[in-house]
Protein backbone atom coordinates (compact mmCIF):
# COMPACT_ATOMS: atom_id res chain seq x y z
CA UNK A 1 0.00 0.00 0.00
CA UNK A 2 3.02 2.41 0.25
CA UNK A 3 4.79 4.19 -2.32
CA UNK A 4 8.38 5.01 -2.53
CA UNK A 5 9.24 8.78 -3.32
CA UNK A 6 10.14 7.79 -7.03
CA UNK A 7 6.83 5.62 -7.62
CA UNK A 8 4.77 8.82 -5.95
CA UNK A 9 6.62 10.88 -8.32
CA UNK A 10 5.37 8.54 -11.42
CA UNK A 11 2.26 8.60 -9.94
CA UNK A 12 2.05 12.59 -10.30
CA UNK A 13 2.68 12.46 -13.62
CA UNK A 14 -0.24 9.99 -14.62
CA UNK A 15 -2.29 12.23 -11.99
CA UNK A 16 -1.20 15.63 -13.95
CA UNK A 17 -2.05 14.19 -17.18
CA UNK A 18 -5.55 12.57 -16.52
CA UNK A 19 -6.30 16.31 -14.81
CA UNK A 20 -5.46 17.77 -18.86
CA UNK A 21 -8.25 15.31 -20.01
CA UNK A 22 -10.97 16.43 -17.71
CA UNK A 23 -9.73 20.52 -18.67
CA UNK A 24 -9.59 19.34 -22.48
CA UNK A 25 -13.46 17.90 -21.34
CA UNK A 26 -14.37 21.33 -20.06
CA UNK A 27 -13.94 22.92 -23.11
CA UNK A 28 -16.21 20.16 -24.98
CA UNK A 29 -20.06 21.38 -25.91
CA UNK A 30 -21.18 17.52 -24.05
CA UNK A 31 -24.65 18.69 -25.57
CA UNK A 32 -25.92 16.74 -28.29
CA UNK A 33 -23.31 14.29 -28.45
CA UNK A 34 -23.62 10.19 -28.05
CA UNK A 35 -21.83 9.01 -24.95
CA UNK A 36 -19.90 7.09 -27.52
CA UNK A 37 -18.32 9.72 -29.57
CA UNK A 38 -17.49 11.39 -26.13
CA UNK A 39 -16.05 7.56 -25.02
CA UNK A 40 -13.97 7.91 -28.23
CA UNK A 41 -12.87 11.71 -27.94
CA UNK A 42 -10.99 10.90 -24.79
CA UNK A 43 -9.74 7.46 -26.10
CA UNK A 44 -7.88 9.76 -29.04
CA UNK A 45 -6.69 12.10 -26.42
CA UNK A 46 -5.09 9.88 -24.07
CA UNK A 47 -3.70 7.41 -26.56
CA UNK A 48 -2.93 9.93 -29.23
CA UNK A 49 -2.25 13.93 -27.62
CA UNK A 50 -0.87 12.03 -24.22
CA UNK A 51 0.45 9.01 -25.34
CA UNK A 52 -0.64 6.94 -22.53
CA UNK A 53 -3.29 3.97 -21.98
CA UNK A 54 -6.72 4.15 -21.31
CA UNK A 55 -6.64 1.69 -18.29
CA UNK A 56 -10.23 0.76 -17.49
CA UNK A 57 -10.53 -0.54 -21.35
CA UNK A 58 -10.27 -4.26 -20.94
CA UNK A 59 -10.37 -4.28 -17.62
CA UNK A 60 -12.49 -6.55 -15.92
CA UNK A 61 -14.07 -6.99 -19.81
CA UNK A 62 -15.18 -2.99 -20.04
CA UNK A 63 -14.69 -2.35 -23.38
CA UNK A 64 -14.79 1.38 -23.05
CA UNK A 65 -12.37 4.24 -21.75
CA UNK A 66 -14.68 5.72 -19.50
CA UNK A 67 -18.57 5.16 -17.68
CA UNK A 68 -20.76 7.84 -18.11
CA UNK A 69 -23.62 7.74 -15.60
CA UNK A 70 -26.31 10.24 -16.63
CA UNK A 71 -29.00 11.69 -13.91
CA UNK A 72 -30.19 8.73 -11.79
CA UNK A 73 -27.38 6.32 -13.16
CA UNK A 74 -25.07 6.26 -10.39
CA UNK A 75 -21.62 4.57 -11.80
CA UNK A 76 -20.60 2.53 -14.42
CA UNK A 77 -22.82 3.68 -17.32
CA UNK A 78 -21.46 1.90 -20.72
CA UNK A 79 -21.24 4.52 -23.86
CA UNK A 80 -23.37 3.95 -26.65
CA UNK A 81 -24.05 5.35 -30.23
CA UNK A 82 -27.52 5.64 -29.09
CA UNK A 83 -27.28 7.73 -25.79
CA UNK A 84 -27.70 11.08 -25.90
CA UNK A 85 -26.61 13.78 -23.78
CA UNK A 86 -29.34 16.87 -23.14
CA UNK A 87 -29.38 20.43 -21.67
CA UNK A 88 -30.56 19.80 -18.47
CA UNK A 89 -28.32 16.87 -18.04
CA UNK A 90 -25.75 16.12 -15.00
CA UNK A 91 -23.14 13.50 -16.44
CA UNK A 92 -20.28 11.54 -14.70
CA UNK A 93 -17.11 10.97 -16.76
CA UNK A 94 -15.09 8.45 -14.82
CA UNK A 95 -11.87 8.06 -16.64
CA UNK A 96 -8.43 6.59 -15.78
CA UNK A 97 -5.27 6.85 -17.60
CA UNK A 98 -1.51 4.94 -17.35
CA UNK A 99 1.58 5.81 -17.60
CA UNK A 100 4.83 4.61 -16.79
CA UNK A 101 3.47 1.47 -15.22
CA UNK A 102 1.25 3.30 -13.01
CA UNK A 103 -2.45 4.74 -12.89
CA UNK A 104 -4.32 7.32 -12.56
CA UNK A 105 -8.49 7.51 -11.86
CA UNK A 106 -10.95 10.66 -11.65
CA UNK A 107 -14.37 11.86 -12.16
CA UNK A 108 -16.43 14.88 -12.11
CA UNK A 109 -20.10 15.23 -12.62
CA UNK A 110 -20.89 17.82 -15.12
CA UNK A 111 -23.91 20.11 -15.33
CA UNK A 112 -24.93 20.31 -19.48
CA UNK A 113 -26.22 23.74 -20.30
CA UNK A 114 -29.17 25.00 -17.68
CA UNK A 115 -30.25 22.56 -15.00
CA UNK A 116 -32.56 22.59 -12.65
CA UNK A 117 -31.68 23.61 -9.04
CA UNK A 118 -32.17 20.18 -8.02
CA UNK A 119 -29.53 18.70 -9.72
CA UNK A 120 -26.86 21.75 -9.39
CA UNK A 121 -27.98 21.14 -5.43
CA UNK A 122 -26.96 17.31 -5.62
CA UNK A 123 -23.92 18.13 -7.79
CA UNK A 124 -22.32 20.37 -5.34
CA UNK A 125 -23.29 18.69 -2.23
CA UNK A 126 -21.67 15.47 -4.13
CA UNK A 127 -17.94 17.85 -4.75
CA UNK A 128 -18.43 18.89 -1.30
CA UNK A 129 -18.14 16.21 0.41
CA UNK A 130 -15.76 14.39 -1.76
CA UNK A 131 -13.57 17.41 -0.45
CA UNK A 132 -14.73 16.84 3.04
CA UNK A 133 -13.12 13.29 2.76
CA UNK A 134 -10.00 14.64 1.44
CA UNK A 135 -9.12 17.29 3.74
CA UNK A 136 -9.23 14.15 6.58
CA UNK A 137 -5.67 12.94 4.97
CA UNK A 138 -2.71 13.10 6.95
CA UNK A 139 -0.28 10.79 8.10
CA UNK A 140 -1.52 9.11 11.40
CA UNK A 141 -5.54 9.69 10.61
CA UNK A 142 -8.06 6.48 9.97
CA UNK A 143 -9.78 5.60 7.03
CA UNK A 144 -12.69 5.91 8.99
CA UNK A 145 -12.38 9.67 9.58
CA UNK A 146 -12.36 10.05 5.70
CA UNK A 147 -16.02 8.11 5.13
CA UNK A 148 -17.03 9.82 8.48
CA UNK A 149 -16.58 13.61 7.23
CA UNK A 150 -17.90 12.63 3.48
CA UNK A 151 -21.07 11.00 4.59
CA UNK A 152 -21.88 13.76 7.93
CA UNK A 153 -21.71 15.88 4.95
CA UNK A 154 -24.44 14.48 2.97
CA UNK A 155 -26.52 13.62 5.55
CA UNK A 156 -26.71 17.28 7.03
CA UNK A 157 -28.09 18.27 3.36
CA UNK A 158 -30.55 15.41 3.17
CA UNK A 159 -28.69 12.93 1.03
CA UNK A 160 -27.41 9.71 0.95
CA UNK A 161 -24.24 7.77 0.48
CA UNK A 162 -24.23 4.92 -1.51
CA UNK A 163 -22.39 2.05 0.39
CA UNK A 164 -22.14 -0.93 -2.63
CA UNK A 165 -19.08 0.54 -4.12
CA UNK A 166 -15.98 2.46 -2.50
CA UNK A 167 -12.62 4.23 -3.69
CA UNK A 168 -9.67 2.08 -3.28
CA UNK A 169 -5.40 2.04 -3.19
CA UNK A 170 -4.34 2.77 -6.65
CA UNK A 171 -1.03 2.34 -8.08
CA UNK A 172 0.09 -0.14 -10.57
CA UNK A 173 -3.05 -1.59 -10.10
CA UNK A 174 -6.24 -0.08 -10.66
CA UNK A 175 -7.59 -1.50 -7.59
CA UNK A 176 -5.52 -2.03 -4.98
CA UNK A 177 -5.74 -2.50 -1.07
CA UNK A 178 -7.06 -0.23 0.78
CA UNK A 179 -10.63 -0.19 0.68
CA UNK A 180 -11.85 3.49 1.01
CA UNK A 181 -15.58 3.65 2.41
CA UNK A 182 -17.45 7.10 1.59
CA UNK A 183 -18.96 6.36 5.20
CA UNK A 184 -17.58 5.33 8.96
CA UNK A 185 -16.82 6.23 12.44
CA UNK A 186 -14.05 8.74 13.47
CA UNK A 187 -11.36 6.68 14.90
CA UNK A 188 -11.57 3.71 13.05
CA UNK A 189 -10.08 1.74 10.19
CA UNK A 190 -6.52 1.69 8.52
CA UNK A 191 -4.21 4.23 9.52
CA UNK A 192 -2.73 6.43 7.09
CA UNK A 193 1.06 7.10 6.14
CA UNK A 194 3.16 8.82 3.97
CA UNK A 195 3.17 7.18 0.63
CA UNK A 196 -0.18 5.87 0.44
CA UNK A 197 -2.17 6.48 -2.76
CA UNK A 198 -6.23 5.92 -3.29
CA UNK A 199 -8.87 7.37 -4.46
CA UNK A 200 -11.66 9.14 -2.64
CA UNK A 201 -14.70 8.98 -4.67
CA UNK A 202 -18.12 9.35 -3.17
CA UNK A 203 -21.79 8.93 -4.67
CA UNK A 204 -23.84 11.17 -3.27
CA UNK A 205 -27.82 10.28 -3.83
CA UNK A 206 -30.92 12.81 -3.78
CA UNK A 207 -33.11 10.22 -2.16
CA UNK A 208 -32.41 6.75 -0.76
CA UNK A 209 -29.07 5.09 -0.59
CA UNK A 210 -30.55 2.06 -2.39
CA UNK A 211 -29.12 0.93 -5.81
CA UNK A 212 -29.96 -1.25 -8.72
CA UNK A 213 -28.14 -3.16 -11.86
CA UNK A 214 -29.73 -3.05 -14.80
CA UNK A 215 -29.66 -5.88 -17.36
CA UNK A 216 -26.77 -4.85 -19.18
CA UNK A 217 -24.37 -6.12 -15.98
CA UNK A 218 -22.67 -2.70 -15.29
CA UNK A 219 -25.28 0.30 -15.45
CA UNK A 220 -26.28 0.64 -11.65
CA UNK A 221 -28.95 3.02 -11.23
CA UNK A 222 -30.55 4.73 -7.92
CA UNK A 223 -33.46 2.68 -6.31
CA UNK A 224 -36.17 5.59 -6.30
CA UNK A 225 -35.19 7.20 -10.13
CA UNK A 226 -33.96 10.27 -8.00
CA UNK A 227 -30.44 11.99 -9.00
CA UNK A 228 -27.06 11.01 -8.21
CA UNK A 229 -23.85 12.78 -8.18
CA UNK A 230 -20.21 11.71 -7.65
CA UNK A 231 -16.66 13.48 -8.06
CA UNK A 232 -13.33 11.50 -7.59
CA UNK A 233 -9.96 12.39 -6.65
CA UNK A 234 -6.35 10.49 -6.71
CA UNK A 235 -4.69 11.47 -3.23
CA UNK A 236 -1.17 10.62 -1.91
CA UNK A 237 -0.04 10.89 1.32
CA UNK A 238 2.25 13.23 2.31
CA UNK A 239 4.82 13.87 5.31
CA UNK A 240 2.01 16.90 6.55
CA UNK A 241 -0.98 16.07 4.87
CA UNK A 242 -2.07 15.47 1.25
CA UNK A 243 -1.16 15.86 -2.33
CA UNK A 244 -4.53 15.66 -4.99
CA UNK A 245 -2.59 14.21 -7.93
CA UNK A 246 -5.27 14.51 -10.37
CA UNK A 247 -5.92 18.35 -9.31
CA UNK A 248 -7.00 20.19 -12.15
CA UNK A 249 -5.76 23.61 -13.16
CA UNK A 250 -7.78 26.11 -11.51
CA UNK A 251 -9.45 23.77 -9.68
CA UNK A 252 -10.35 24.58 -5.59
CA UNK A 253 -11.48 22.78 -2.85
CA UNK A 254 -14.78 23.31 -1.77
CA UNK A 255 -14.63 23.04 2.00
Amino acid sequence: MVKTPEEVALMRISGRLLASVFEMLDRVDLAGRSTMEINDLVERFITGDLASRPASKGQYGFAYVLNCSINDVVCHGVPSATEFVKEGDIINLDITLEKNGFIADSSKTYMVGEVAPAARRIVRIAQEAMWQGIAQVRPGARLGDVGHAIERHAKRNGCSIVREYCGHGIGREMHEEPQVLAFGRRGTGQRLVEGMTFTIEPMVNQGTRKVATLDDGWTVVTGDGKLSAQFEHTVAVTADGVEVLTLRQGERPLL
